[in-house]
């Protein structure tokens, strides 16, 4: 099930664009009551085709995204921990291949990731990787830093500085630091080299369909500046594991998120 339905979209564009939906509705031609209808989860492919210009978002993604779901993904090594968060969920990574462990987040609850770890046999991953601050990702943190865990992150409490740009090496695969502030900030998305395919870790930067919400404009703006300058270069075959619901591939995302 994707994060984001197509309404959070139109909200999380509205306020990444500093726009009410009035505002939008009367750029776009739209009545009032049929932007408020739209808004609110009654889909027409003529107002999403409309908006989406309006909204800068990409008008064949939009049209669809309310059938969209990217394909499962056969990904060995690569476990995904679905957390509670409240009424919601919240994603860790664990990707673990012969003699090597490397998490990433720690869900929210604070024991819920090493009982998770401990329930799969993974209790002791090698290095932990957090993506950004928000309680949600950081809430098994003082667990893993009392069983002995090393936990790496940028301006966190309970872990050693890391900067984009900076890479460690973990066994056979290597870690390297990119930016993706704008949701939150300072943010880190970690590029894993040496699985099978290509491999970030998004945190809430990026969902399948979706991304994490910004704003005021000029935090939205750097937050989708950020996502290109870290996806440009990278091939389609690319697999992205969010912070909250589905992984994904970049190339599903370069058709399918209205974002990109």
């Amino acid at each position: 099930m994707l994060e984001d339905d197509y309404t959070w979209v139109i909200r999380k564009a509205l306020r990444g664009l500093g726009l009410t939906a009035g505002d939008a509705a009367g750029q776009a031609g739209l009545p009032e009551n049929r932007m408020l209808a739209f808004t609110e989860g009654d889909f027409s492919e003529d107002a999403a085709r409309r908006l989406a210009p309006v909204l800068h978002l990409q008008i064949e993604a939009l049209v669809n995204h309310p059938g969209y779901q990217p394909q499962p993904l056969a990904l060995p090594g690569i476990h995904r921990l679905d957390f509670p968060f409240g009424e919601e969920r919240v994603n860790a990574w664990l990707i673990w291949t012969d003699d090597t462990a490397i998490l990433f987040d720690s869900g929210f609850e604070p024991d819920s990731c090493v009982v998770a770890l401990d329930a799969i046999g993974a209790a002791h991953p090698g290095w932990v990787f957090v993506t950004h601050a928000h309680r949600d990702h950081v809430g098994g943190i003082p667990a893993l830093v009392a069983r002995g865990n090393v936990v790496y992150g940028d301006q966190i409490e309970n872990t050693r500085h890391l900067r984009p740009g900076d890479s460690i090496r973990c066994g056979p695969l290597t870690v390297r630091a990119c930016d993706l502030s704008g949701h939150a900030d300072p943010a880190l998305g970690y590029h894993i080299d040496g699985l099978a395919r290509p491999v970030l870790v998004t945190g809430d930067a990026i969902f399948a369909g979706s991304i994490g919400g910004c704003s005021p404009p000029a935090i939205y703006q750097k937050a989708l500046r950020n996502l290109k300058q870290v996806l440009t270069p990278l091939p389609d075959s690319t697999v992205l594991l969010p912070g909250h619901g589905p992984a994904t591939t970049l190339g599903e995302e370069r058709a399918n998120n209205p974002f990109l």
